[in-house]
């Protein structure tokens, strides 16, 4: 499911909200000030909640403000290793601290 979704989301076996929550989220990584209230109306008709529509926008600005931060001032970044323990440390606790 994974390898679809990076492949190609658009074509991806996967949930309508998500298929439209990318697709959201692609606008506003991509062209952030075409994004209005428009925007979000495919994912409401989609079944995706308020709530859920800004945790996922939450989300996103902050990962673009990382990714930009780290591309400025040249963050250094883990190899495929750290990037896997990681990924396990988020697995078993999620976000939280």
């Amino acid at each position: 499911m994974v390898e679809a979704v990076l492949a190609d989301w658009r074509t991806a076996p996967i949930d309508p909200k998500l298929r439209a929550t990318l697709g959201f989220l692609e606008k506003l990584t991509l062209a952030p000030t075409d994004v209005g209230p428009a925007d979000v109306k495919p994912l409401r008709a989609a079944g995706v909640s308020d709530e859920a529509v800004e945790d996922a926008i939450q989300v996103c600005v902050l990962f673009n403000i990382y990714d930009r931060l780290a591309d400025s001032l040249s963050f250094h970044l883990p190899g495929p290793d750290g990037y896997a323990a990681s990924g396990r440390s988020l697995m078993k606790r999620g976000y939280l601290l």
